[in-house]
């Protein structure tokens, strides 16, 4: 059974991942440096955002612009393509803060 029959599958596929959903929540709408990006995370390893970013730029979700200058400056937007995932990370974020409280107090 091919898992990418379901549509769900091909969307966590593509935005899954440990910081991914988070990159999204911060690209809206703003074009970020990836140091900026680094700090708003705070967590992720350069290797392992880079890596994330590189995927999302893969899948054509996320646009990544180099400007010749010394030092180089990098900065990341979302695509056309990754502007239609807006209202799925809204419905993401409205749903994280009104479970916030039970998932806080959860003990796990």
């Amino acid at each position: 059974m091919d898992p990418f029959n379901c549509p769900v599958t091909v969307t966590t596929h593509i935005i899954g991942g440990k910081w991914k959903p988070s990159i999204l929540y911060y690209l809206q709408g703003k074009t970020r440096r990836f140091s900026e990006l680094q700090r708003l995370l705070s967590g992720p390893t350069k290797k392992m955002l880079t890596q994330q970013l590189r995927e999302l730029e893969r899948d054509d979700i996320i646009l990544r612009k180099v400007f010749a200058q010394v030092p180089p400056r990098v900065e990341y937007s979302l695509t056309r393509h990754g502007e239609s995932l807006r209202p799925i990370l809204r419905l993401m974020s409205a749903w994280g803060k009104r479970h916030r409280a039970q998932h806080n107090g959860a003990s796990g």
